[in-house]
């Protein structure tokens, strides 16, 4: 999947995800290239979210969860005996369906709660990373003047684009979106889109996503998932126009959903 000019950043080997002794997801075996977005599509339930949480340890949080194989970050095992689990989280930062901002918090202690986890910084220093954040956020412009506001007073897509503030500021190497305008209207859907085209430059981005016009317009790459398996997996434009298994064809043209 990777192209010479890109090396994988992220990869999973054989991937299995159980819940107690139910397979979710099925020896998935994927490369994410630096500096691109790759979505992961497919009807609901077939492990797409499952998969995403895999990437960062955020499965064996769910009861029963564990998983057999692999899943490279710069060729290192993320579930190797010797890992922080904590760490992995800060490298490979996520943002979920919903936004969750905590409620007893300002805009600014949102954004630097990320921060704190491994013990505090200096103030100098997290008032940079934070305003830092909100940039790359594109959120800054916004809410410079209220940054000790509750998070709460904001919009949904202003709270989304926070919540990925929070994700950036610890400045990971990888960002995973689990249907991030789920919960937003067309506006705010095109504000998270614009910025997935913006942050590819500098981050490595996994996107779960039920909308196949959406895949089609942020990612370079395109993984379609059929009961927790692989199908299929190649350059969105190619993958779109011209899929390689009759089973993608029929979900692409809606055959099945």
């Amino acid at each position: 999947m990777a192209p010479a000019d890109a090396p994988a950043r992220l990869a999973t080997q054989r991937l299995t995800a159980l819940f107690d002794r139910t397979v979710a997801v099925r020896e998935i075996s994927l490369l994410f290239p630096a500096n691109t977005v790759t979505a992961i599509i497919g009807p609901s339930g077939c492990g797409k979210s499952t998969f995403l949480r895999c990437l960062n340890r955020m499965h064996e949080l769910s009861e029963g969860g564990w998983i057999t194989g692999r899943v490279l970050l710069d060729d290192v095992d993320v579930y190797g005996g010797t890992v922080d689990p904590v760490a992995v989280r800060r490298r490979i930062g996520m943002v979920f369906q919903r936004p969750t901002p905590f409620p007893t918090m300002s805009i600014h202690d949102n954004v630097a709660a990320g921060l704190r986890v491994n013990g505090r910084l200096p103030g100098a220093a997290v008032t940079t990373a934070v305003e830092r954040a909100l940039r790359q956020a594109a959120l800054w412009d916004e809410v410079h003047d209220r940054l000790n506001s509750s998070a709460l007073a904001l919009s949904g897509g202003q709270q989304q684009r926070l919540c990925i503030a929070r994700a950036l500021a610890p400045q990971p190497e990888v960002l995973l979106l689990d249907e991030p305008t789920g919960s937003l209207d067309p506006a705010g859907t095109q504000r998270i889109e614009e910025l997935c085209h913006d942050l590819k430059r500098r981050y490595t981005i996994v996107i779960v996503t039920h909308n196949l016009q959406q895949a089609a317009r942020v990612s370079d790459y395109t993984a379609f998932f059929y009961l927790g398996k692989l199908v299929e997996v190649g350059r969105t434009a190619e993958l779109f126009t011209r899929p390689a298994r009759e089973e993608t064809e029929a979900y692409l043209t809606g055959r099945f959903g």
